[in-house]
């Protein structure tokens, strides 16, 4: 694989890219393991009407304040950039279920069939001026608390992926605006800077995508009021604080091996998320 190493100042390297098999090595490949992401489950609370209660009464109260805000956002798309202000899109809900998500368009509207990669990454040209205000602050993801009154969504819970891109087959609970793998990865679009367009698809599908599974499914057959709330409160502080890559993807110079031991990252992951059974 080959990374940009502008950051470092060291010159390009190229590594080979192991298969899915040798990076879910023994510390990710567990039967258990992989059991939560072919048939996962769910906490009572996940499941449970009162959260779905909270969820409506969240989206109705926050499309209700910013009203206004979101009608001028909208207001400033439209003056800013051809196309339109709303970005609707396909994503894997509920039971595997597509529906269509709505955010604030954030990227310059795509000629003819040219949409460009399915992944964004930071300094990409597609993104508008105005975009990267609003993606830098989750302002774009205002209009899916029109999504969480109609059932498609949660509050907490996987984001919604497109369905290249799912790795929790057949969900038995909703997508959410935030969760815990989208808190860990909040500096997703910066890891993904380094790496070669040509193998951007390949570096996400093996070394992203099986750890952000694992962290929700995880996360969802345990979570609780409590826990929502405290991922709720992290999201708040994570649009107003500046995001830092995880050592484990910072290192420009980093070769992958079929067998190591687990990084950093992935330490402070099992501490509060359990090691792998």
């Amino acid at each position: 694989m080959q990374y940009s190493s502008r950051a470092s100042g060291l010159t390009s390297i190229k590594t080979p890219v192991p298969s899915m098999p040798c990076l879910l090595n023994t510390h990710y490949a567990s039967p258990t393991f992989a059991a939560r992401i072919l048939n996962p489950s769910a906490s009572r609370w996940v499941l449970s009407r009162s959260r779905r209660a909270l969820d409506f009464a969240v989206a109705l109260l926050v499309l209700t304040v910013f009203a206004v805000p979101m009608l001028v956002i909208a207001l400033c798309i439209r003056a800013t950039s051809r196309g339109p202000a709303i970005f609707v899109q396909k994503r894997v809900g509920r039971r595997g279920r597509l529906f269509p998500i709505y955010k604030f368009r954030s990227m310059a509207l795509a000629s003819g069939s040219n949409a460009g990669p399915g992944l964004t990454k930071d300094g990409d040209c597609r993104v508008t001026r105005l975009g990267r205000c609003l993606r830098k602050l989750k302002l774009d993801e205002l209009p899916q608390f029109y999504n969480i009154l109609r059932g498609d969504m949660s509050l907490v819970g996987p984001r919604p992926k497109l369905p290249q891109y799912a790795a929790i087959q057949n969900m038995p609970y909703r997508p959410g605006i935030t969760g815990a793998a989208t808190l860990a990865f909040r500096s997703e679009e910066r890891i993904l800077r380094w790496v070669h367009p040509g193998q951007l698809e390949t570096f996400y599908n093996q070394r992203i995508k099986p750890l952000k599974a694992r962290i929700d499914a995880r996360y969802m057959c345990r979570a609780t009021l409590w826990t929502d709330m405290r991922i709720l409160a992290a999201t708040f502080l994570a649009c107003v604080t500046p995001t830092q890559v995880p050592a484990v993807f910072r290192n420009t110079s980093l070769r992958f091996v079929a067998v190591r031991p687990p990084s950093s990252m992935e330490r402070r992951v099992n501490e509060f998320y359990g090691t792998p059974n």
